[in-house]
């Protein structure tokens, strides 16, 4: 195994906590003490429940971490705006939101100007096992906003009704569900990644939050979650590098709900 990293994430109090329960993992992964209610409290969240990785990348910028988002997303980004050096992405954003009158198209758009304002770096790069390799050698975990039905090849979801608390599971009428998770190992010689999943009875753990997935299915996965309104990788960095912990030595092939 080359990287494995000691990353311990918590259960998600409900359907639509699952990005704040992610963060604070990372949190604790770099020492960072703060309780996973004052994320939940801390983090905005969407009409109708849920958030974006970019509003996670802002609360973490406001902590005073560094931030790269990897995107996917070309509901909101055009890859010609990353074609050259000098493209100012908060005029192409800006541009857009002025061009395209979609509700949730603005509220993204407006979490990613104040993202830029922050500080956030924003990349467009080829999604592959290099790229996943290269920041868990070096001791950072990748937060993940995907498609859960995609990854865990289950049915739609639906919520059955507005007063009910979570969403059920409905082939026909149902729509693809996101969800968020921290990649925390990679095995190059199976291309198996580690995941660290909030999901207490998520379909690939067997009860566990530590399940390995394979690389194509993890990309598939991941550029799927453009469906929601995310397909990103952020990687957060403390002002210090020093303060982040080394990656585990290799331990022998990586084993299921094993971190």
């Amino acid at each position: 195994m080359e990287s494995k990293l000691r990353l311990d994430i918590l259960p998600q109090p409900d359907d639509a906590t699952c990005g704040p329960t992610c963060l604070q993992a990372v949190y604790r992964y770099h020492g960072d003490d703060i309780t996973l209610g004052q994320v939940i409290d801390q983090v905005r969240i969407l009409e109708g429940g849920g958030t974006l990785e970019v509003l996670l990348a802002c609360h973490a910028l406001k902590r005073g971490y560094r931030a790269t988002i990897y995107t996917y997303n070309l509901q909101i980004f055009d890859p010609s705006w990353f074609d050259g050096p000098h493209v100012n992405l908060a005029a192409k954003l800006q541009a857009q939101l002025t061009g395209k009158r979609k509700r949730k198209l603005a509220v993204a758009t407006e979490a990613y100007l104040e993202y830029l304002r922050l500080g956030g770096r924003i990349r467009f790069h080829d999604l592959n096992s290099g790229l996943i390799r290269k920041y868990l050698k070096r001791g950072i975990p990748i937060l993940c906003g995907l498609s859960a039905t995609y990854l865990y090849h289950c049915p739609r979801e639906i919520q059955p009704r507005p007063d009910h608390p979570g969403m059920e599971y409905d082939d026909i009428h149902g729509s693809p569900t996101g969800h968020f998770v921290v990649l925390c190992g990679y095995d190059r010689e199976t291309r198996q990644a580690l995941v660290a999943d909030p999901l207490r009875q998520n379909p690939l753990g067997a009860g566990g939050h530590y399940y390995e997935v394979g690389l194509d299915r993890l990309v598939g996965a991941i550029l799927l979650g453009i469906m929601t309104y995310d397909g990103n990788l952020l990687l957060l960095e403390p002002a210090m590098a020093a303060e982040r912990p080394a990656a585990k030595p290799p331990a022998g092939p990586l084993s299921r709900n094993n971190p």
